[in-house]
């Protein structure tokens, strides 16, 4: 009885409740930091000093990575090197139009081969005879980005998800520098490729670095083309497009298992993460904390909703309760 009652004092916060019919069925716990324009943290909710896999939310910095071992990247291109895009048809257009311009092959990507993320494209990509592959997967830019920046600078290309290769190291510093902390951990992530282990703080410092950073800097560019072509970085239909055409300046980016960095303009920022990785909770827990950063009513509501259906209507939903 002793170690439960620890377990349940270090547990994180509840975020979100899960309200069906008027009744509570499920709670999703998870940690939530913001930062004020001076860099301070002004709301801490869990442990937001420990460290997580920001999953793909470290795509800006691996980006940035590319851009200073030397590959020349700018507008969508730039975008799609730091996209979890959905797999639609521009996107899948670009990554094979990225692989001819430097002379390289869908075959030498190492992602996995999959089909697109987002649900309606998937349904239209198999109705049309469409199967699994490199190109369709998610994080095809950014490996387009990384093979062509080995190929640039002679290193081998057939290892370039290996942590020890010279661009993995490179990304490795990047990450570190703007986090202002050291990588905690290094592993796989979904795609294959290294996954540096940052706090949620130091997660909110970087995407608050690269909004700050001087401009024509790797992490300037970076988050200026992805703030100018939004659709590349996620898609049509996905909340990190609508919330940077909706909030002129803003930098957004998710990752798996329900993680989302977000930085203003001028320098507010956040960074969270369900504990369950439950992606339904991720939209009202963000939506709240954009309202807590200041952000205006219409886009968090927007951000924020999510309906319970039962019977084909909405009959509760999930809502973020700090």
């Amino acid at each position: 009885m002793p170690e439960r009652r620890a377990a349940e004092v270090s547990a994180p916060p509840v975020l979100a409740e899960v309200v069906r019919s008027g009744f509570v069925e499920g709670r999703h716990r998870g940690s939530l930091v913001l930062l004020g324009a001076d860099g301070a943290v002004e709301l801490a909710l869990g442990d937001v000093s420990a460290p997580v896999f920001p999953r793909s939310a470290n795509k800006p910095m691996q980006a940035a990575g590319v851009l200073r071992a030397g590959l020349e990247l700018t507008g969508e291109r730039l975008a799609l090197a730091a996209a979890s895009h959905s797999g639609e048809a521009f996107h899948r257009e670009l990554v094979r139009r990225m692989l001819a311009e430097h002379g390289l092959g869908e075959a030498q990507l190492r992602c996995p081969p999959d089909l697109p993320l987002d649900r309606e494209e998937a349904e239209t990509y198999l109705a049309a005879g469409g199967v699994r592959d490199r190109v369709a997967m998610d994080c095809s830019g950014k490996h387009t980005a990384m093979l062509a920046a080995a190929a640039l600078r002679g290193w081998p290309t057939e290892s370039y998800l290996d942590p020890d290769h010279p661009l993995q190291r490179l990304i490795h510093t990047v990450v570190e520098e703007a986090a202002g902390e050291p990588v905690a951990a290094v592993g796989v992530d979904g795609c294959g490729a290294p996954l540096m282990a940052i706090s949620l703080t130091g997660l909110a410092r970087a995407f608050r670095s690269f909004v700050l950073a001087p401009p024509g800097t790797a992490e300037r560019r970076v988050a200026d083309a992805m703030r100018a072509h939004p659709e590349y970085v996620a898609g049509t239909r996905r909340h990190d497009t609508s919330l940077m055409r909706d909030v002129p300046g803003a930098l957004s980016k998710m990752g798996a298992e329900s993680v989302q960095a977000v930085a203003l303009p001028d320098g507010r920022a956040l960074a969270l993460k369900i504990d369950d990785g439950a992606p339904r909770a991720l939209g009202p827990v963000l939506g709240r904390a954009l309202a807590l950063l200041g952000v205006e009513e219409e886009v968090t509501n927007t951000i924020g909703r999510a309906p319970l259906l039962g019977g084909g209507r909405v009959v509760g939903e999930i809502r973020a309760v700090f």
